[in-house]
């Protein structure tokens, strides 16, 4: 129990908050370009929705094993869901990876990382809406309602110049879902966190989840097969983000509330849009004063959620 108020008392420290919650968002903000030089390097086709779901199986399969082991590395003692755990890791398996990523993975193939990733920010909105409203987990303030709009003001900006208004089913759309189930998926994982190992919990719904997509791929006709050290690296790559990204978020959700940490992902699309401009050529949405100005309102809106009348509520992870 004291082992336990100790690492309550450190994880919703503001600096460490703060850190880790930018760890995570640089990890998962370079996986809209890594996945699209991903495709390329495998030569995955917009249209080959088949492979792209193996694709997603295989990374995320390796992204559980790697979380499994670290953790139970850590923690001395292999972790592994038994009992009421399992139907856990199951819903979190199917929001988390099953259908984010199954909507995400054919959204990115058929819009650019700039939309992708304003599109993504929308799944703040709906964390802190479904915690506050449904699960009543915390109190919808005004506060917050300020914050979030201060901070998509700031990701709108950066993408200003690589938008347009072309919608789609096909790209847009799936992202816009993709971004709902990953909302629901972090207030689950809050949840269920507080009686279950939040890293237990992120490796096994990664295996569960990465061996349905794999199966699935495979039964549609995809077709991979790793054959240089680039395409290995890659893929490890992406497992590593997603198992340390994913696990990092579980704990701060565990001893946070769910908008203090949530918030923060208005910084994915920040990092998805300046390493999307650096690494794929989509731009130059990632320069000049527009860009500065977009992470000042990011930062702005991520400090007014964060902002805590004398410092109580930020104690707490209610």
């Amino acid at each position: 129990m004291e082992a336990s108020s100790k690492q309550k008392a450190f994880f919703s420290r503001t600096p460490v908050v703060w850190l880790g919650a930018l760890i995570c968002c640089a990890l998962w903000g370079s996986a809209f370009p890594v996945i699209k030089i991903g495709y390329r390097l495998y030569g995955i086709e917009a249209s080959d929705t088949a492979s792209q779901i193996l694709f997603a199986g295989m990374r995320f399969t390796l992204a559980g094993l790697l979380a499994v082991a670290f953790g139970s590395l850590i923690g001395r003692q292999f972790l592994r869901p038994a009992g009421r755990s399992l139907p856990r890791v199951l819903w979190l398996c199917l929001l988390q990876t099953v259908l984010q990523y199954f909507f995400f993975y054919i959204g990115l193939a058929h819009t650019s990382g700039v939309k992708a990733s304003v599109i993504e920010a929308v799944s703040v909105f709906v964390a802190i809406l479904v915690a506050s409203l449904i699960f009543r987990q915390e109190k919808l303030t005004g506060a917050k309602i300020l914050g979030c709009a201060v901070g998509f003001a700031g990701v709108v900006l950066i993408n200003m110049n690589g938008l347009d208004l072309t919608l789609t089913m096909a790209g847009e759309g799936m992202i816009l879902l993709s971004t709902i189930a990953y909302a629901f998926s972090s207030v689950f994982l809050k949840r269920f966190s507080v009686t279950d190992n939040p890293v237990m919990l992120s490796g096994w719904q990664f295996i569960f989840g990465g061996l349905i997509m794999a199966a699935g791929g495979m039964l549609m006709g995809g077709h991979i097969r790793v054959q240089t050290l680039s395409q290995a690296l890659l893929l490890l790559y992406l497992a590593f983000l997603s198992a340390a990204a994913y696990s990092l978020w579980g704990i701060l959700l565990k001893y946070n509330p769910v908008s203090r940490v949530a918030v923060f992902g208005f910084m994915n699309p920040v990092f998805g849009v300046i390493l999307s401009a650096l690494l794929l050529g989509e731009g130059d949405e990632a320069g000049g004063a527009a860009a500065l100005i977009s992470l000042v309102l990011v930062c702005i809106g991520i400090f007014i959620v964060n902002r805590r009348p004398g410092g109580k509520e930020a104690a707490h992870g209610q």
